[in-house]
């Protein structure tokens, strides 16, 4: 069974899945970062500039907002197809003015010194569908590439919504496999939220928020509860109370399974979450066999390296591998969904020359990655041993939200030694010389560089300073990192 951990303080919201007593997945969401987009407010236009055909709108926020003609729906491009939004739409100084209160909703960020962009075309998300409440038309993601399963999910859809009900829906990848009932039950809480947003807009003054899009907590209610799920923990006493409002507007079902964790222990120690979040940060996972997964994340692709270490309990070398392979595919599925990967992922796993071997690593590999919720794609073993895979980019990983690149190394991961330094600092030294002439040099380095100059490398110091006819003095600085120097003309 699966219990949906949610522990949760003033400055951020952590989630952890927890299947069978080990950690499947990690979600963070800090509040200082949490973005505005999908939030729909009752904005007040502030100004129109016909000469730029858009308009700033007052929804609140520190900077008014943009809203470019567009991004202004008209029924007029509804009527007989779907077009790019904005064609054919009249000048934005007949469907403005200035005072005009206005339903919007973020489509960008503020960025700099630019306000959000806006749309008045609201689109709404549940787990399996997207709404557009002013369309009419319902599509499929584009990630549904089959298009006899495409046309089937479309009849399925046209046939659960209410006859003359408004309304358009995006089929999301998610529904691919969903049942009418999990339909159903998205197409009533997304039309609900639809009336709550509504009813708030004829209450509230302009400019005034609407509707925000969930917080961490309510997106895994929504999109990660299921039928293996025994239980939500909550440690927060007004989070839990938040949740289970939800719950019972919108996902009755799941209400009794909502709790609130009121224990001394922190939930994340009581459940080992906390250890299992510091091993996902570091390159080496270490697996119960004795063998080891190497994890290199790059800009462009994450590669995964598979190693037998010190594992030798197979009856023979290729059984050790194979037992190895094995061990490592449900490791790498996991850490994939632990650190949230994306892009394009090489595995490295240890060359088997068995093809039923391959196809056995291979299958296992699929069977584990058969519980993530992102979309994959996994190719076969390639000539060179590698297996090719793909994982959508659904946020940032793990590692790019509770870190960031080391100062010292700038990301390199190493360091030039204290000698390679030194040797840097000589030629630097002879290269000054021959540009300035001045009464000494003093060299600024770290402890480590200056220790080498004072034992090992002081005779060549000393041949330098001979050879360029200049004094040269030496001087730690404790905040100086092991690559940096510098050189002052005294």
């Amino acid at each position: 069974m699966e219990d949906i951990l949610i522990n949760v303080t003033p400055q951020e919201t952590r989630v952890a899945v927890v299947f069978q007593g080990t950690v499947q997945e990690l979600h963070i969401e800090r509040t200082t970062t949490r973005g505005l987009v999908g939030n729909v407010y009752l904005g007040r236009v502030a100004r129109v500039l016909p000469g730029m055909q858009s308009a700033f709108i007052d929804i609140g926020l520190e900077r008014a907002a943009f809203l470019h003609v567009a991004d202004i729906w008209h029924a007029e491009q509804h009527r007989d197809t779907p077009k790019s939004p904005g064609a054919g739409l009249p000048p934005i100084e007949r469907l403005l003015h200035e005072g005009q209160a206005l339903i919007v909703q973020v489509i960008k960020d503020p960025i700099g010194t630019k306000g959000a962009r806006l749309s008045t075309q609201i689109s709404i998300a549940g787990r399996m569908l997207v709404y557009l409440p002013q369309d009419s038309h319902i599509g499929i993601s584009q990630r549904i590439e089959d298009e006899a399963e495409r046309e089937q999910l479309r009849d399925k859809v046209q046939r659960l919504v209410p006859p003359g009900e408004k309304g358009g829906f995006i089929v999301r990848t998610m529904a691919e496999d969903a049942s009418e009932a999990d339909l159903v039950a998205d197409i009533t809480y997304l039309r609900k939220l639809l009336e709550d947003i509504h009813a708030s807009a004829l209450q509230k003054p302009a400019p005034s928020l609407l509707y925000q899009d969930l917080s961490l907590a309510q997106r895994v209610l929504r999109d990660f509860v299921n039928v293996e799920t025994s239980s939500i923990q909550v440690d927060s006493r007004e989070s839990y109370a938040k949740l289970l409002a939800f719950a019972d507007a919108y996902m009755p079902s799941v209400s009794g399974r909502v709790l609130h964790y009121t224990g001394e222990r922190p939930l994340f120690d009581l459940y080992g979450v906390e250890e299992e979040l510091e091993k996902a940060l570091g390159r080496r996972v270490d697996l119960k066999s004795g063998g080891y997964v190497i994890i290199d994340q790059t800009e462009a692709m994450t590669t995964i390296d598979v190693n037998t270490g010190g594992f030798v309990g197979g009856r023979s070398f290729d059984d050790t591998i194979f037992k190895t392979n094995l061990e490592a595919a449900q490791a790498i599925a996991r850490q994939l969904r632990l650190r949230n990967l994306g892009g394009i992922v090489i595995l490295d796993f240890i060359d088997m020359d068995n093809a039923d071997h391959r196809d056995a690593v291979l299958s296992e590999l699929k069977k584990a990655l058969a519980r993530d919720h992102t979309r994959m794609t996994v190719n076969g073993f390639t000539q060179l041993g590698l297996v090719e895979m793909t994982r959508k980019r659904t946020r940032e990983s793990l590692a790019h939200i509770l870190c960031e690149p080391c100062p010292t190394c700038l990301g390199k991961g190493e360091v030039k030694t204290a000698r390679t330094i030194c040797y840097e600092i000589l030629r630097e030294l002879l290269r000054e010389a021959r540009q300035f002439n001045p009464r000494e040099f003093r060299v600024l380095a770290s402890q480590q560089v200056i220790d080498l100059f004072l034992e090992e490398e002081s005779q060549n110091l000393a041949m330098l300073g001979d050879f360029i006819g200049k004094s040269i003095s030496l001087q730690v600085d404790p905040l100086y990192h092991q690559e940096q120097y510098d050189i002052v003309l005294v």
